[in-house]
């Protein structure tokens, strides 16, 4: 026989063996490798499914979380225009009640400043009377107190006084 062919002992031997472990290999570890593969390939599904549900539910809290933003966004703007018009009603109250206690204010100044102007005539009409009367005293040579306030020039001549100064303010 020839180098390049075989003898049939030992072809046959390896055969035999080729045959035994392919049949050992294909009913015992293939099988058991296709379980493993499977149970990997189920559990990598598994985590998929459950990544997916995890990122839906993720998407649905973010969601809500910008609903819940939306919403606090628009109260605080709603809180910060409500006490813009509190803050804008306090000035105008205080505003109009500044206004009232000056026109009181004024009021009662006008008031004293009258009541004073009267107690200041009253007073300047005594003094001009004893003074143009004791000048007048003094002119004539005698005391004149007793016909000056018997008489009323002096009377007439302060009347036409103020007469004159309202004509004046006109």
């Amino acid at each position: 026989m020839g180098i390049l062919i075989p003898r049939l002992a030992p072809s046959l031997v390896c055969v035999l063996t080729f045959a035994v472990i392919f049949f050992s290999l294909s009913r015992i570890l293939l099988p058991r490798i296709d379980d493993v593969l499977a149970e990997r390939r189920d559990a990598i599904d598994g985590q998929r499914e459950q990544a997916e549900r995890a990122a839906i539910e993720a998407g649905e809290v973010l969601a809500m979380y910008r609903e819940e933003l939306a919403d606090a966004r628009h109260e605080a703007a709603r809180l910060r225009q409500e006490a813009l018009e509190q803050g804008a009603r306090l000035i105008a109250e205080m505003r109009a009640e500044a206004l009232r206690e000056r026109e009181a204010m004024i009021t009662e100044a006008q008031a004293r400043l009258a009541t004073d102007r009267e107690t200041a005539k009253t007073e300047l009409h005594g003094v001009v009377v004893s003074l143009a009367t004791e000048l007048a005293g003094r002119v004539v040579g005698e005391s004149l107190d007793g016909v000056v306030r018997e008489s009323d020039v002096v009377d007439r001549f302060f009347a036409d006084l103020d007469d004159r100064s309202a004509a004046r303010l006109r």
